[in-house]
């Protein structure tokens, strides 16, 4: 590893967690929410620290693709190919927060959360 005065830290490279994959098993969107149970949160703990770390955010109370990036301090990219393992592995469930009719209708949700941000 680094030496103790190396100023990167513990630098891991992002496709080093993610194993080289760059793509999700499944297309998870950044608004998805997202929960986990005490019994995936027992699970995590043996699939490594990222998963474990996501497990414990979401078990408390349901928290976004967008919030568990934030929060776990990970690329997006990289939080949504763990998410959507742990979503395949049965660790985390997988609550969409967009509308199912379409396009148009995702777009106007995409809206509403970008103006409520602005005002922020």
């Amino acid at each position: 590893m680094g030496q103790p005065n190396d100023p990167r830290g513990n630098l891991v490279r992002p496709y080093a967690v993610t194993r080289g994959r760059t793509e999700p098993r499944r297309d998870i969107p950044i608004e998805a929410v997202l929960v986990a149970s005490q019994a995936a949160v027992q699970e995590a703990r043996f699939a490594g620290h990222d998963k474990y770390r996501i497990a414990v955010l979401c078990e408390p109370r349901a928290q976004s693709l967008a919030e568990i990036a934030a929060y776990s301090r990970l690329p997006l990219g990289v939080a949504r190919v763990l998410v959507a393992d742990m979503v395949a592995d049965g660790m985390l469930s997988l609550h969409s927060a967009a509308p199912k009719e379409g396009f148009t209708e995702r777009m106007d949700l995409l809206e509403r959360v970008l103006s409520g941000l602005r005002k922020l």
